[in-house]
């Protein structure tokens, strides 16, 4: 027998006591079911302040952690277990602990871009997102020397923002870097009047072509607030769904990629409405950790939410 599964999430999250949460990465279907949709640091606060018992977290990995680090008496699950990230795994909680160790003198502050192991949040001083990366950065002492953590391309745009001189672990996003000068050029040619907005994970010859670098959350008040029609989005393809729904007067484009005319991140797209269903209906697959590192992570993750208001 074929179920309804919106009708069967919405039973199952009214009996669970859940909320869903869910990354404007995420399908149309799942953010259409979500209570909550958005980028890292709006997640990041729904996620402390939500009265759920359960939390479903439609994204990746590090981001269902991130729930867990400030709800450790909450049940958290994920849709798909495997759902990672590149930039989480450009950084290895074991190489940033022993790259510290063999830097010790130098007594970095650390800023780690929130897309990254609770092992690594752990041996951080504070978080950011791309939302308040400036802010965050700003804020950090001035007598001691910054290592920003995974991002290289975030991280260089801040600099950029801010003027302060950091060290830059060298990760990037997969999905970002596949943006191109010339791809971003050829869309522009048949749109000329067309704006650009770009995520800071985009490297810095694609930034350079943008009229808007920002975050996704800060995406849909630029498309709202833009002065045309035709505006070109350069970040993972699922943004398009909810800046289309939020956003139905514009022409919004997706920027193009060498390979292709829009930009998926497989890791996003492992999340499917089906599993959605079944981790709510099973309460599994959840993300457990090692109460010493999620109290260690959990000090930067208060501090970044702090200084974020």
């Amino acid at each position: 027998m074929t179920i309804d599964l919106v009708s069967e999430i919405q039973r199952l999250k009214k009996e669970r006591n859940a909320v869903i949460l869910a990354h404007n990465y995420q399908t149309g279907d799942i953010q259409d079911v979500a209570d909550y949709v958005g980028d890292s640091l709006g997640l990041a606060y729904h996620a402390k302040e939500t009265q759920a018992d359960v939390i479903v977290f439609c994204g990746v990995h590090f981001m269902a952690e991130t729930a867990k680090i400030v709800n450790p008496s909450k049940i958290v699950v994920l849709p798909d277990k495997d759902a990672g990230c590149s930039l989480e795994q450009s950084c290895p909680g074991p190489a940033l602990e022993k790259f510290l160790y063999d830097h010790a003198e130098k007594n970095y502050y650390v800023i780690a871009y929130i897309n990254c192991s609770a092992h690594v949040k752990a041996l951080c001083d504070v978080i950011c997102t791309s939302g308040n990366a400036v802010k965050i950065v700003n804020k950090a002492p001035a007598d001691r020397p910054i290592l920003f953590v995974p991002d290289e391309n975030l991280g260089a745009w801040v600099m950029e923002q801010t003027g302060r001189k950091m060290d830059l672990w060298k990760g990037n996003c997969y999905v970002h870097v596949e943006f191109t000068r010339d791809s971003i050029r050829r869309i522009k040619d048949e749109y000329p009047d067309a704006l650009v907005v770009a995520h800071p994970e985009c490297t810095q010859a694609v930034r350079l072509l943008a009229d808007e670098v920002c975050s996704t959350e800060k995406m849909v008040t630029f498309c709202q607030n833009a002065p045309v029609k035709d505006i070109i989005v350069v970040t993972e393809s699922g943004m398009l769904h909810r800046l289309r729904r939020e956003c139905p007067d514009k022409n919004l484009i997706a920027g193009p990629t060498e390979r292709c005319a829009c930009a998926d991140c497989r890791y996003m797209k492992m999340n499917t409405l089906q599993k959605l269903y079944d981790c709510l209906k099973n309460l599994t697959p959840q993300v457990e950790l090692p109460e010493d590192i999620r109290l260690r992570a959990e000090a930067p993750l208060l501090l970044m939410l702090e200084q974020s208001k």
